[in-house]
């Protein structure tokens, strides 16, 4: 009995299915070489978009002033960019490298001198002991107790080579995308057009509305979380040059990362007053831990004004995406990955809560 099935048609449905994966193999072949030759730049191009898309409207504030002007807006906007971010980086990285220097001049001329820890280190919880016993052998005879530190001042020397080549990494990296952010704005409503487009293609029925949402909260997370830090970082570093402090750079850094993800700068600054405090006179070191106070209390006048009518984010989602990123993607990644939690954690809200809402409402049985 005959197949009801004609062999042709199965010749063409098998020829049909062929193709059709062919085709999809060779989609995924040329997808899987462009991202791994984008790879590298993933994170850069991100951030300059992300930096793009927050500081657009000081981007049409500048243009308007400048008579509409607004590739000479973009280019003021790089300038100074590249000013806030380079100095300051270049101060840090400065710091720190002179910092290694002196430590080592000074091991190689045996005239590095260790204090020994107070008594009451060794009653400091969990690991006051092995503290003190290590720092107490330290000041007796450094030069033996380093050589029985796992891993050794050479494997540690040779680390410290390679953050500080990240860090400096990094800084160019940030240099890179603020000139790809002030680009990006020449082409802001073409972009939008095709952020919208996308979205809509994913979700049509709230494509605008999840862009628009996505906007917000990148702009709420830059300036009210990143830019109050960098803020604090700035004039915590203007103090601290002006004082002397040793080390300002190093200082400055960690005041960043601790306003990033949202511990009081006070706890750095507080104490560097009481250092101050020991050596200054007492007007000068007073002025400046008035000013280390305003410093560190900042953020409270700063982020009303910069957060706007941004997205309220938990400070756990700002925090894990600030360590996230950085231990991921270096020091782009402590800028962006903030945003990027940040920007998932509204979405998905955002969706469940869209979801909740149009859920048919129907009457509980009552039971009995």
């Amino acid at each position: 009995m005959q197949n009801p099935i004609s062999s042709p048609n199965d010749a063409t449905f098998q020829r049909n299915i062929m193709t059709s994966f062919i085709q999809i193999a060779a989609v995924v072949v040329l997808i899987n070489y462009c991202l791994a030759i984008v790879g590298p730049f993933v994170s850069l191009v991100v951030w300059g978009l992300v930096l793009a898309v927050a500081i657009f409207p000081l981007h049409v504030k500048l243009a308007a002033a400048l008579g509409g002007k607004e590739k000479l807006a973009a280019t003021l906007m790089i300038l100074i960019g590249l000013v806030i971010v380079v100095f300051p980086g270049w101060l840090m990285t400065k710091s720190v490298i002179s910092s290694i220097m002196a430590f080592a001049a000074e091991a190689k001329a045996g005239t590095l001198v260790i204090p020994p820890p107070a008594d009451n280190v060794a009653d400091w919880p969990v690991i006051g002991t092995r503290l003190y016993e290590f720092w107490n052998a330290a000041a007796t005879n450094l030069e033996e107790t380093l050589k029985n530190v796992d891993p050794s001042p050479r494997e540690a020397s040779e680390w410290l080579v390679r953050k500080i080549g990240s860090l400096a990494a990094g800084i160019l990296q940030i240099a890179a995308s603020i000139v790809i952010a002030g680009v990006a704005t020449l082409y802001s409503k073409s972009g939008y057009k095709l952020s919208c487009a996308i979205a809509t293609r994913i979700s049509p029925a709230r494509g605008q509305h999840l862009t628009d949402v996505s906007i917000a909260t990148i702009r709420s997370v830059t300036n009210g979380v990143l830019g109050v830090a960098v803020i604090q970082a700035v004039l915590a570093g203007i103090g601290l040059m002006i004082m002397g402090v040793p080390h300002a750079g190093i200082i400055t850094g960690v005041v960043l990362i601790t306003a990033i993800i949202q511990i009081p700068a006070l706890l750095i600054l507080g104490p560097v007053v009481v250092w101050v405090f020991s050596f200054a006179a007492p007007i000068p070191a007073t002025i400046f831990a008035i000013y280390a106070l305003v410093v560190s209390l900042s953020d409270n006048i700063l982020k009303p004004i910069l957060l706007g009518r941004g997205v309220d984010l938990p400070a756990a989602i700002v925090l894990i995406g600030a360590i996230g990123g950085m231990i991921q993607y270096g020091v782009v990644g402590l800028f962006l990955g903030a945003v990027i939690l940040g920007l998932g954690y509204t979405i998905m809200s955002d969706w469940i809560k869209s979801s909740a809402d149009s859920a048919p409402v129907t009457d509980a049985e009552e039971p009995g």
